[in-house]
């Protein structure tokens, strides 16, 4: 059990890590291309890469519905919050869209105090930690635009598809974000009316990036690493995407990181080891054969 923990962190940092860097790529994707073009071609890569996979898994029979309309409702949720945060990050930058998107974790606290009525002054606190850290780690300005509330709605989106991904947990990963990424392809549809756009090389391959490893590995890792904890620490756990964010923001757009930064930065870490701690944190788990 101790084991399948340790994996479960690991998958989930990860994750936050793949999340973190795709901000900084899609500030780049959207100068060029629409948040409709961008969104639909991502999820087509994602598709067409774990295709073979899922016709190999369908000839044997272990595809059901419990594992499609998981993914399905996942994809939804996911779809509408990564169209939204790329059409407001037109308006916004890329630190402070991760700010307000990292504001998914109070919706989640919030699921999982009123709804699951298994909350606690540790997570309270680990809450706290979290949300002032990530403002300091951000520096969001003080006014708020129309992309701000676009990126916030798609924090919403967010959160409702991790809650979704702690329902359906136990399905198989790979499978599960095949179906997931599907809902995303309706956006081909305003992409077309709005008129064919013409891709660049260079973004292309940051769309490959961000359908290969930012979609694909990342959510897999997800669904596997929420087996072993509840949907309040997983939310924690996520909000070293910002952490990650803004050290890739530095890398690659040159966004300054100060000493402030660092310090906000660390105390993300220091909640995600506080919300860690306590049995009540983790699942237990059947780590038999998966849910197809």
């Amino acid at each position: 059990m101790a084991k399948g923990r340790i994996q479960g962190l690991l998958a989930l940092l990860i994750t936050s890590i793949l999340w973190g860097s795709s901000f900084p790529a899609i500030k780049l994707i959207v100068m060029d291309v629409s948040e409709y073009t961008y969104t639909w071609v991502r999820n087509l890569i994602a598709l067409v890469s774990l295709a073979p996979y899922v016709f190999y898994t369908y000839s044997r029979g272990e595809i059901s519905k419990y594992i499609i309309k998981g993914g399905l409702l996942a994809g939804v949720a996911y779809s509408l919050g990564l169209w939204l945060q790329s059409w407001g990050m037109k308006f916004t930058t890329a630190s402070k869209s991760a700010f307000i998107t990292g504001l998914y974790v109070v919706f989640v606290h919030v699921y999982t105090a009123l709804i699951m009525r298994r909350y606690s002054v540790r997570l309270a606190l680990a809450l706290s930690l979290s949300i002032i850290g990530l403002y300091i780690l951000t520096v969001p300005r003080a006014s708020f635009n129309v992309g701000d509330l676009l990126v916030l709605l798609g924090a919403l989106a967010w959160a409702v598809q991790i809650i979704i991904v702690d329902k359906f947990c136990h399905s198989n990963p790979l499978i599960f974000t095949f179906f997931e990424t599907i809902p995303a392809l309706t956006f081909a549809i305003s992409a077309l009316i709005r008129g064919i756009e013409i891709i660049p090389c260079r973004t292309f391959l940051l769309i490959v990036y961000l359908g290969l490893m930012c979609s694909n590995v990342a959510y897999a890792l997800q669904v596997y690493g929420q087996r072993f904890l509840s949907p309040a620490i997983a939310a924690i756990i996520f909000l070293f995407e910002p952490v990650s964010a803004a050290i890739f923001a530095y890398v690659i757009l040159k966004e300054v990181l100060d000493t402030m930064q660092i310090i906000g930065a660390t105390m993300i870490i220091l909640a995600m080891l506080i919300s860690s701690i306590g049995e009540e944190s983790y699942k237990i788990t059947n780590r038999g054969s998966f849910k197809y």
